[in-house]
């Protein structure tokens, strides 16, 4: 077990953000590495898959690139928020 010491040191309520941060950022990476080994046309886990060789499958590759996440975004305007910039832009205030 750890020792006292190093719990003092690093168990203190300023590093909470930068745990929670680094939290995060692994969280992603792992989302990522899940989505791109269950999802990505390209990758190929067993034998029988890879021992296939190229495939021709673009509707599978589009169903990949096109995620909800891009559909969702698409037509949105690409502003942080979209308020305050036409406040600050659009002369009519």
């Amino acid at each position: 077990m750890a020792s006292s010491a190093t719990l003092k040191r690093w168990l203190r309520p300023e590093v909470y953000p930068l745990f929670a941060s680094v939290g995060v950022a692994v969280g992603i990476c792992g989302m990522q590495l899940f989505r791109n080994i269950s999802t990505n046309p390209e990758v190929r886990v067993t034998k029988e898959n890879r021992a296939a060789g190229v495939l021709d499958n673009f509707a599978e590759g589009e169903k990949y690139a096109e995620h909800a996440l891009r559909k969702f975004v698409r037509n949105k305007s690409p502003e942080i928020m979209p308020s305050i910039n036409s406040f600050f832009t659009d002369p009519k205030y």
